[in-house]
């Protein structure tokens, strides 16, 4: 394609993008095709020759758009929603156009000045105190790599990185079970090994319990064991279990521990006043992450990391070579220093137009409204027959079972489950909790309404025959 046709197809992909968003209620939620199906219709080799836009266009309609789990589908309650606010979208595309690099602040200085402002927006939405930093990753998963990578470090007085950690103590790092598996996915990253996140157990509300916290690492430093961190969750991905902050952190603060809190789905939330309770005592905590692309609507990738001082991240993870000096400027920030990649993308500018567009009351509406809805819709569910409610809602999540009489519960609940989504209406997935099959009712798509939750309660009572 030519650069003076760019006009012409982006003006064509914008129309089919309208039109898409417009009648996106009306597709199933989840693709309907079976592994497989979409590879079948692609060439098995290359072609040597150009192709002409209006087909590779015409085949982008005729294959993509059937195959794909429609993310941005108001009645999307699986997972956690990757949201996609329009005006996110134009800002993404903006950042597109421009194809920038971001790695350091003179190869972007607009992008890196607007994620600090954007970062220290979002701190004080949330209502972290003042001197918390941060810096924009791809991922919590990313974030949380960086925050056992710095535990690591610390621990090892900064030697991990030169000389590995042969002959070192054995590190351990402490979470609850219902932490992320990005954690165990972090450890393992970091050479510390999965039978050294110590799983401490849960109290009678999934949170962590801190005085076993205190007795697992006191137990560990008598075994000869190095403890370097603890992970702490609010709104775990399984059922939306919390921690306890303030009594969990001033246990590992005792013993000199750093503390990294995964608040990925729910620290969006935070920007509710009201609902602040749930993570009280965060701001002892040193590392913290969440993601506006789950329930705020910004693009994905967009996830935040605060840090109260950024020093020992960077120190754990900067590699300053003679070809990445900004000459003459030895005080600007390069964000590539606080993260994994050197490669950046300019995440920051679809938070600008977001927060901008939408503002912090209209951003609260939408969370308390999708908090409001997932309440009514577990009452509504609790009155079908042969329906339970397991864990009653965390926000805007709760588990649920059927049950018929005579049947197995996991057994009828996963024929249940697996009804509804080739039913296409709705979109629901599953999880493990105390041995049970259940199923996870998330509300948090940015486009949802009250009707789309509601009609989620007439699918499960139709389908459930």
């Amino acid at each position: 394609m030519k650069r003076e046709d760019y006009y012409q197809w982006a003006e064509r992909a914008a129309r089919w993008g309208s039109d898409y968003l417009e009648t996106l209620e009306d597709r199933p939620v989840r693709a309907q095709t079976e592994p497989g199906e979409i590879a079948a219709m692609l060439p098995a080799s290359p072609p040597e020759q150009a192709v002409d836009m209006e087909t590779i266009f015409s085949d982008f309609e005729r294959i993509v758009p059937d195959g794909m789990t429609h993310w941005q589908h108001p009645r999307f309650f699986a997972y956690f929603c990757a949201n996609a606010a329009p005006v996110s979208m134009i800002a993404e595309n903006l950042a597109t156009v421009m194809a920038a690099q971001c790695m350091l602040w003179q190869t972007s200085p607009a992008a890196t000045e607007i994620e600090t402002r954007m970062v220290d927006w979002m701190r004080q939405a949330l209502g972290l105190p003042e001197g918390f930093q941060g810096v924009i990753q791809d991922s919590a998963t990313s974030a949380n790599v960086c925050a056992i990578l710095t535990m690591r470090e610390r621990a090892l007085d900064w030697q991990g990185n030169d000389s590995g950690m042969a002959g070192e103590k054995q590190l351990r790092v402490y979470a609850s079970p219902e932490t992320h598996s990005s954690i165990d996915k972090s450890i393992r990253i970091a050479g510390i090994g999965q039978q050294h996140l110590v799983k401490v157990p849960t109290d009678g509300a999934w949170a962590l319990d801190a005085d076993l916290l205190h007795q697992a690492i006191e137990a560990d430093r008598a075994a000869g064991f190095l403890p370097a961190g603890v992970v702490l969750c609010v709104g775990g991905t399984s059922i939306g279990a919390t921690d306890n902050l303030r009594r969990t952190i001033e246990v590992a603060k005792q013993h000199d521990l750093y503390v990294h809190v995964d608040a990925a789905w729910a620290g969006s939330a935070m920007i509710c006043p009201e609902l602040r309770e749930l993570w009280d005592g965060v701001e002892g905590a040193d590392s913290i992450v969440f993601n506006p692309h789950k329930w705020l609507g910004a693009q994905f990738d967009c996830s935040i990391q605060f840090l109260a001082n950024p020093e020992s991240q960077v120190r754990t993870l900067s590699i300053r070579p003679d070809y990445l000096q900004t000459l003459g400027q030895s005080e600007v920030t390069n964000y590539s220093e606080w993260t994994i990649p050197l490669g950046r993308r300019f995440r920051a500018l679809k938070l600008w137009f977001l927060l901008r567009a939408h503002g912090l009351e209209g951003l609260r509406e939408r969370i308390r409204s999708h908090i409001s809805w997932a309440e009514e819709a577990a009452a509504a569910i609790a009155q079908l027959d042969d329906f339970h409610i397991v864990t009653d809602c965390h926000l805007a999540l709760f588990t649920f079972q059927y049950a018929p009489h005579g049947e197995n519960p996991n057994d009828a609940t996963e024929g249940l489950l697996r009804a509804v989504n080739d039913d296409g209406r709705i979109y629901l997935t599953q999880t493990t909790h105390e041995g049970q099959f259940v199923i996870r009712f998330q509300v948090g798509q940015f486009d949802c309404r009250r009707q789309d939750v509601m009609m989620a309660v007439d699918v499960l009572r139709e389908l459930a025959v």
